[in-house]
């Protein structure tokens, strides 16, 4: 039986993977760079370091992606602070859902612990999960199965307890090599064959989870 619920944050829990992209695309067209889509996509779930190095790897080691990604986190900041956290729809229903049903709930992402405090705060989520475990608080990023599994052990649940909720391709590969079950919810991109094979489940929308639960009796 699943007792705990694994969130993913950007592009899972809030809506800013399409803010991120346009911020991307606008800091890098200043230096003459054009940032398309598909190239953002292999951005999804990495963790910082790689990022880096996929930019310069991209657009030479001289590139300053270091300071292109603060200036994004700046733009993301910005637009959460004049629209409000965006929320993935059907967020607040399962959470509430979860929580009625007694699941333990935690978020485990590759963003910071300064910001996700601040967005969990910001957004009015933060009683909804009883911990969270981020990115600079593990050694190795997703698709490194560490996270997940330092999620379980706060938790205090075993891995086939556990349910992984995820939008990334990245986030399905650690999931699935920490032995977690785990649902896609797709943001920018459909997982490629290889990775939805991974999957329990694929599902438009947070708003389907607590039904597939329901139903399957997990």
């Amino acid at each position: 039986m699943i007792k705990a619920i694994i969130f993913d944050m950007d592009g899972l829990m809030i809506d800013s993977e399409r803010v991120t992209y346009e911020g991307y695309a606008a800091e890098c067209g200043k230096l003459g760079v054009t940032i398309d889509k598909e190239f953002y996509k292999q951005l999804l779930g990495r963790p910082v370091p790689a990022i880096h190095q996929i930019f310069r790897s991209s657009f030479g080691q001289e590139f300053p992606i270091q300071e292109i990604m603060g200036r994004v986190h700046q733009y993301l900041e910005d637009t959460f602070a004049r629209e409000g956290i965006l929320l993935k729809r059907g967020l607040t229903d399962l959470l509430k859902y979860l929580k009625e049903h007694d699941y333990k709930t935690i978020v485990a992402t590759s963003s910071t612990r300064s910001r996700v405090d601040r967005i969990l705060s910001q957004a009015g989520l933060t009683p909804y999960y009883d911990d969270s475990i981020c990115g600079d608080e593990v050694q190795k990023g997703k698709p490194d199965p560490e996270i997940y599994l330092r999620a379980c052990e706060k938790l205090g649940v075993l891995p086939c307890e556990a349910l992984v909720l995820e939008d990334s391709e990245m986030g399905i590969e650690a999931a699935y090599l920490a032995g977690i079950r785990v649902i896609c919810i797709p943001d920018m991109k459909y997982p490629e064959k290889e990775y939805a094979a991974k999957t329990l489940k694929i599902l438009d929308s947070l708003g389907l989870v607590a039904e597939f639960i329901s139903q399957n009796s997990l």
